[in-house]
This record gives C-alpha cells, sequence and structure tokens, in this order.
C-alpha cells in the first residue's frame, strides 16, 4: 500500500510540475546568472507551494467540502490573472530595457515568487479529491513526495532555462514573459475539458 501511494505520489507530482517547471526556465531565461542560492530558492517555493495546496485541499474536503467546490472553480481564473500580469509585466520591463527607459531588474524576488507558486499550484487544491481518502500519514507522506519532485524538476527547469537565457541574451526576458502567458492560458483552456 504505501509503494502504492509512493509511486502515485511521484506520478503525481510530475504531473503538477510542469507548470512551475515552466515558470522555472522563464525564471532562468529572466536571470541566466542567477546564484545557487537563489535557484534553491526558486525550486524550494514551488515545492512548498506545491507540497502545501494539495494539503489544503485535503483539509477542505475533509472539511469543508462543499465550500471548496466553489473555490475549485475559481482557480483557472486565478491562475489565468496572476501568469498574464506576470507575463506582461516581464515583457514590458524587458522592451523598457531595450529602449534604455527601464533601469536594471534584480531579477525574480520573493514577492514575484509567491505570485508564481500560488499561480502554478492552484490547480493541486484539486488534488485533495485524489488523496480525501488517505489518512493524515499517508496524506502528508503524498505532498511531501509530490514536493520533493517538484523541487528536482524545477531545479532542471532552471537549468536548462539558464543555457538558453545566455544563447538568447537580449530577448531572454521576452520568451519568458510569453512562456508565463502561455501556461496562464494552458491552465485555463485545459480546465474547461
Amino acid at each position: 500500500m504505501i509503494f502504492q501511494l509512493i509511486v502515485n505520489s511521484i506520478f503525481l507530482g510530475i504531473g503538477l510540475a510542469m507548470d512551475a517547471f515552466s515558470v522555472s526556465v522563464a525564471n532562468a531565461l529572466k536571470e541566466p546568472h542567477m546564484k545557487n542560492t537563489k535557484k534553491l530558492r526558486i525550486a524550494g517555493v514551488f515545492a512548498v507551494f506545491q507540497f502545501a495546496m494539495p494539503m489544503i485541499g485535503w483539509l477542505c474536503v475533509s472539511f469543508a467540502e462543499s465550500r471548496f467546490k466553489f473555490i475549485q472553480k475559481l482557480t483557472p481564473w486565478i491562475s489565468l490573472a496572476l501568469l498574464l500580469f506576470l507575463g506582461i509585466k516581464m515583457i514590458v520591463d524587458a522592451v523598457k530595457k531595450k529602449d534604455g527607459e527601464g533601469e536594471e531588474t534584480t531579477g525574480t524576488g520573493w514577492g514575484t515568487l509567491v505570485v508564481q507558486g500560488v499561480a502554478t499550484s492552484i490547480d493541486a487544491l484539486s488534488v485533495g479529491f485524489v488523496i480525501a481518502e488517505y489518512s493524515v500519514f499517508e496524506a502528508l507522506l503524498s505532498t511531501s513526495m509530490i514536493g520533493a519532485v517538484t523541487f528536482g524538476i524545477c531545479l532542471i527547469g532552471i537549468l536548462l532555462g539558464r543555457r538558453f537565457g545566455e544563447k538568447l541574451k537580449n530577448r531572454a526576458e521576452i520568451v519568458g514573459g510569453v512562456i508565463l502567458i502561455l501556461i496562464g492560458l494552458e491552465i485555463f483552456i485545459t480546465s474547461w475539458f
């Protein structure tokens, strides 16, 4: 039973981490020479949110299922709005920098990371329905596995984004912004099918 739970959680983690992976790539495109501590911070923030959201979903299903269904209907809209905002802001900042108007950005700060974490993990709330019958221990084990998988996948995304960011130079931020917008649209569109 535990082995199957771990395997299922790893696959859930892989599926849930794809949005965070793409945003990690976008962050590294924006800042290809970021320090290792920042790489760990980015992957860590996404991992924490991918751990927390299914746990919150599990708690909601356990204690307030009818209210949670209302929130679940809003998640694609929230993700779309947050990622559109971040993507458009990244593109505008890149264009201003090209024109010499913008000042040098310091990269991805805590506030931006938290918004990205919420936007990419809010759909993981619905995993609470999948794990609703798990005990507290099983739910914690499952969500911990999801968080760990997300951490690893995001580190890979950062490394890939850094490589491409160095090659794309000036266009990297625009590409990163477009990626964020496409992720938001993908989350929104797939929520209807």
